[in-house]
């Protein structure tokens, strides 16, 4: 029996808008069809599965290049560093890493045992005063998580956020005096509080003497990542300088699963073997019906009603529930905890989570970045962290950008 998927599904399987979707249509991409008993326009779910595929799974010749020396040693202050991401792309990209802040006992103990040189400030953000650094760093980086502010009058101050991480952030790059900042949170806060949110952030920045540059969700499928991961950067630059800020271009080639787990261009071998974490039996049985690339609509009629719940009734396409990935296409966005229900990324062949290693290359870490703590602990670390490749990327803008500033200050 043909199954027919609906368009808000299939847009979230293989992560396109509607829009384009829409367009594929017309230009004979991917074809809608009209579904028998209701007359909705749907998809066929083989030719879907068919697209993710031949998606992700082209041989393209990488011609894109964002790398670049640093013409001086240059250096950052990170913040809300996590359990490294950010900071080994940057040090990748040739920034050195003068001190880290985390709150997070067990990444601190990550970020020490990697890399006993750093500086790792280890406590509440609250509790630092960074005036140390003044001057004497290039750049400051922080992934402060997405708060609501209070608005007092309508321009909001740096005072109206006190009390949020996003203030703390920037205090920090008030008393540090950086040519550049950079900050990095979820795609979500284009649209928290219909926007105010960011407006706010912006206007701080101004307020302490920063020019934001157009704001950009990168995806790190385009930049060397085998997963469907999104951060908006929000790129401040004091505003003594009257330099653009280019955002690293996007790569032809994408990664899959496959590039992240077996031996390729992205590893030069297979994965290495490590613990994980496991489906309760209830759910492996559940996983076990799914093939890869598929989820829940997969499941008999009366089994995904079961499972669902009352969230089989509701709208909403769901996809990441009793997810298989595919080898060929790249993963979707991990998150801390691999075995929720909302969120399941099992694994294409065996009926489980992917390992701690697993979930390491596909947030691209090196396979000698340890992590501490236990099991549960080193999932939350590495689903939180920004991918390295990512970050490397990131750094080439920067470094970029920080060679034509002392270019110019000698001219």
């Amino acid at each position: 029996m043909e199954e027919y998927i609906s368009l808000s599904e299939t847009a979230e399987l293989v992560g396109k808008s509607k829009e384009t979707l829409r367009r594929w249509d017309k230009e004979g991409v991917l074809n809608a069809v009209r579904e028998p008993v209701s007359n909705y326009r749907v998809y066929r779910k083989r030719d879907v599965q068919t697209l993710l595929g031949t998606l992700f799974n082209k041989e393209v010749e990488d011609t894109v290049s964002n790398f670049i020396e640093p013409d001086n040693e240059y250096s950052v202050l990170e913040l809300f560093a996590g359990a490294g991401g950010l900071a080994i792309g940057l040090e990748r990209a040739g920034i050195k890493c003068r001190a880290l802040n985390e709150i997070d006992k067990w990444a601190c103990q990550t970020l020490r045992n990697n890399r006993p040189a750093w500086n790792v400030l280890e406590g509440d953000i609250k509790e630092f005063n960074f005036s140390e650094f003044r001057n004497e760093v290039d750049v400051v980086t922080g992934g402060f998580p997405c708060q609501a502010f209070s608005y007092a009058g309508k321009k909001l101050g740096l005072n109206d956020a006190r009390g949020t991480l996003f203030y703390e952030f920037a205090r920090a790059v008030q008393e540090v005096n950086p040519a550049i900042c950079i900050g990095e949170n979820v795609r979500g806060l284009l649209s928290h509080e219909q926007g105010k949110t960011l407006q706010g952030m912006i206007s701080i920045l101004d307020e302490i003497g920063y020019n934001v540059v157009p704001v950009q969700v990168l995806k790190a499928i385009h930049y060397r990542v085998p997963q469907k991961r999104e951060r908006l950067i929000l790129v401040g630059i004091r505003k003594d300088i009257d330099l653009p800020f280019s955002y690293p271009k996007p790569h032809k080639k994408i990664y899959n699963l496959k590039d992240a787990l077996k031996k390729g261009s992205l590893y030069n071998s297979d994965v290495p073997k490590s613990n994980g974490a496991k489906y309760p039996e209830y759910k492996k049985d559940i996983l076990d019906l799914v093939p890869p690339k598929g989820y829940w609509r997969d499941l008999p009629l009366e089994l995904q009603k079961e499972y669902m719940g009352g969230s089989f009734y509701l709208g909403g396409g769901k996809t990441g529930m009793a997810r298989r990935i595919g080898w060929d296409e790249p993963s979707l966005t991990l998150t801390c905890s691999p075995a929720q229900k909302q969120t399941e990324r099992c694994h294409p062949d065996e009926t489980r989570p992917f390992t701690v290693r697993e979930y390491a290359r596909i947030q691209t870490f090196p396979d000698d970045w340890e992590f501490a703590g236990s099991t549960a602990q080193q999932y939350k670390q590495i689903g939180n962290a920004v991918p390295v490749n990512l970050g490397q990327e990131l750094g080439y803008s920067i470094v970029r950008f920080l060679n034509e500033y002392y270019s110019s200050m000698k001219n």
